[in-house]
């Protein structure tokens, strides 16, 4: 069929409110946060389903829904997700369940005949280790992978080029936004298997309760990272469903980065804890530099509006308030 006419004759994304809208993975930090956004924005029909109500991996069960449902649009912020730990123990898990996800869900939504815009979600983890810094969206499939995220890497380099391939041969208007590392309400702060803020929120909140002498974090704190809060994500993701229907992924990022070092030094300021920090630098430091080259969405109009302290502030209040509290 070719490609679609961005000059869409259709009533845009933000003045649809009252079309129905399936966010796939709206427990999780991302789609938790696009839910909440859209009810912000008035809309009226946003639809969720739990894992246990429909299982993503199960094509019949997703074809079922998407035909029953008739969604107009589709946020797939559905994932197994993880930190190093977790990608290097589970590897077969983190490919395979991801690549059913994707597969199921892009193509149930063009199958069912409604789905106007669909965005699907991928991560800063498709670039090569070595990408350049800034990492522009043209530095994909450029060079090798990062080692230790690999299997979860090709599985969303899949789905975007499969939404690439379902708007080249069926005019199927998807997109993809890859986001850089993301914080805020609703992490993972499981002591193995979280990424590396949350997992030093719950570090240092747990030597200040029991009054440890010292924290101890892998590697030696030198690796750069950048990192977005999940509210400014939703935002980017709202405005590209209703801005942008191009070919190419769209990078969203905050644009600024710190060491590992700074950031473990600033969640134990805001966590509070008096004791010391200790790197173990025989434990693996990942990627040495994340950066993402935000300028393309940043161009059309789009910026992060919430700071990096203010957010983390923030994320360990909600913390405390829904994982401490709530396992007293």
């Amino acid at each position: 069929m070719g490609t679609v006419n961005t000059a869409d004759p259709h009533t845009s994304f933000l003045a649809d409110k009252d079309a129905k809208v399936f966010v796939a993975g709206h427990r999780g930090l991302v789609g938790s946060a696009i839910v909440r956004h859209l009810l912000s924005l008035g809309f009226t029909s946003v639809v969720v389903r739990t894992h246990a109500e429909l299982d993503l991996t199960r094509q019949a069960d997703v074809e079922a829904f998407f035909a029953a449902e008739l969604p107009r649009y589709v946020v797939l912020a559905a994932a197994k997700v993880g930190g190093i730990h977790a990608n290097s123990t589970f590897p077969a898990d983190f490919i395979a369940a991801n690549l059913q996800i994707q597969t199921n869900v892009i193509d149930a939504a063009l199958k069912c005949g409604s789905v106007r815009k669909f965005l699907f979600l991928g991560s800063s983890c498709i670039y090569p280790k070595l990408a350049p810094q800034p990492i522009p969206e043209d530095s994909l499939l450029s060079g090798p992978l990062e080692p230790t995220n690999e299997w979860y890497a090709v599985a969303k380099i899949a789905g975007i080029k499969m939404c690439q391939a379902y708007r080249i041969q069926h005019g199927f208007d998807a997109i993809s936004a890859m986001p850089t590392n993301l914080y805020g309400p609703q992490d993972n702060f499981h002591p193995e298997n979280s990424h590396v803020l949350p997992a030093l929120i719950r570090r240092f909140h747990e030597a200040k309760a029991s009054n440890a002498p010292e924290v101890v974090v892998w590697g030696t704190g030198s690796p750069l990272r950048e990192f977005l809060h999940v509210d400014d994500l939703a935002d980017a993701v709202i405005f590209l469903m209703d801005q942008y229907s191009g070919l190419e992924h769209v990078n969203a990022g905050s644009g600024s980065e710190v060491t590992i070092k700074e950031l473990a030094e600033l969640v134990k300021d805001v966590v509070g804890f008096q004791g010391k920090l200790v790197w173990d630098s025989s434990k693996p430091d990942g990627t040495p530099r994340k950066l993402m080259d935000s300028s393309k969405i940043q161009e059309m109009g789009w910026k992060p509006k919430v700071p990096l302290k203010e957010g983390l502030i923030e994320t360990y209040k909600w913390y405390v308030e829904n994982v401490i509290n709530a396992n007293k």
